[in-house]
């Protein structure tokens, strides 16, 4: 059969990037408690296109991933890219996977058990000499107003806030691990099962650690300053107010070996 793709084009145009993006595909991770987890990720795939060719071919990146989704860590991703720069004839290739990332929490009182769900990214690019690997997890939390706090004379205002933690690094570095440098930075964590007792809990111990996102995201730095695996974080918080039109937002970012 004619191969279109592999035509020659006479325009002249590099094409940074072409490829598939918001692909809806089971993938399995790496989990620190279980050792793997099944998810939904939604995946996109990209490669450079030289200017002599007119199209790449799409179905070879989802033959790629097949081979690959099944243990998604940085080893495999780097293998994966190469072999899609390989068949696809490319410079360079790019991947950027998002999903949710499941972790069983106990209630702070009643040790109720129940899941809470955590967005991960995971973002590689390879060349032929160069690999890049970036980890992001977003972690709901709760912040709790110092300023409304101290200037008011019963409560404060609360609300739930994102916190976003991206890194680069030299050795793995779980999701557990960065979902608790953003919880333990928070004035609280939050839960998906909470009986009385556990909101009594949380809403007093919100309340006795009051944070502005600016607290937050300076909480979150000193940990992963104190990380020596990793090298390179942004950090972005941004809190869904509650008695505000807006959010408020914070950001952070730091290349440790500089």
């Amino acid at each position: 059969m004619k191969d279109v793709q592999n035509q020659r084009d006479n325009r002249k145009v590099y094409l940074q990037r072409v490829g598939i993006r918001n692909l809806s595909y089971p993938i399995t991770v790496m989990d620190k408690a279980s050792g793997y987890q099944d998810t939904i990720a939604k995946i996109n795939m990209y490669v450079d296109l030289p200017e002599h060719f007119r199209g790449t071919h799409m179905s070879r990146f989802v033959e790629v991933l097949n081979k690959y989704r099944l243990g998604i860590d940085p080893k495999l991703i780097k293998q994966m890219l190469e072999e899609l720069r390989m068949k696809l004839k490319a410079s360079t290739a790019r991947v950027e996977i998002e999903f949710p990332y499941f972790v069983l929490k106990k209630a702070p009182v009643s040790d109720q058990e129940s899941f809470l769900s955590y967005t991960c990214r995971i973002e590689g690019q390879k060349t032929s000499d160069k690999y890049d690997f970036v980890v992001s997890v977003g972690v709901p939390v709760l912040t709790l107003c110092p300023c409304s706090k101290e200037i008011s004379e019963r409560g404060a205002h609360n609300q739930r806030a994102i916190a976003w933690i991206h890194i680069r690094s030299k050795k793995l570095v779980w999701f557990e691990e960065l979902i608790q440098y953003a919880e333990e930075s928070a004035s609280s964590p939050i839960y998906t099962i909470l009986k009385r007792p556990d909101e009594k809990y949380v809403t007093e111990h919100a309340y006795d650690n009051p944070r502005f996102v600016e607290d937050v995201a300076r909480e979150i730095a000193l940990k992963l300053n104190a990380d020596e695996r990793i090298f390179w974080y942004r950090v972005e918080v941004e809190s869904l107010e509650s008695i505000h039109a807006h959010n408020a937002y914070a950001c952070v970012t730091k290349y440790k070996e500089e």
